[in-house]
């Protein structure tokens, strides 16, 4: 079941706001044994349990994607390393050293400068 705070985003998102303050501008609460809006400030109406509910599936494949990006994001190496193995491979194919000429030689210019 996809939580609350993930069909509000939707909701928001599918009427034109792409970023909630979860302090300020809608507040969740569960002192009710379920999550509900306590406090809703947005320039768009609160949404209705119907509305919320029509998210359900979307909300759950946001919520899976989510797991998924934050394992990638764990499992990548750093965005430097990325970077200079994607070097490595253009310097390594003249083909793609013509392909790629701008970023070829930009990073190029900082290893010369900077060697090891």
């Amino acid at each position: 079941m996809a939580k609350l705070k993930t069909k509000v985003k939707l909701y928001a998102k599918a009427n034109g706001v792409n970023s909630i303050d979860f302090l300020s501008d809608v507040r969740l609460q569960n002192d009710i044994g379920t999550d509900y809006i306590k406090e809703w400030n947005l320039d768009i109406p609160e949404p209705t349990s119907d509305q919320l509910a029509s998210y359900e599936s979307a909300g759950n494949t946001e919520e899976s994607n989510n797991v998924i990006r934050g394992n990638r994001k764990a499992a990548y190496p750093e965005i430097g390393d990325q970077l200079d193995m994607l070097w490595h491979s253009i310097d390594e194919n003249a083909e793609l050293k013509q392909k790629y000429f701008k970023f070829y030689e930009a990073i190029k210019a900082v290893k010369a400068k900077y060697t090891k």
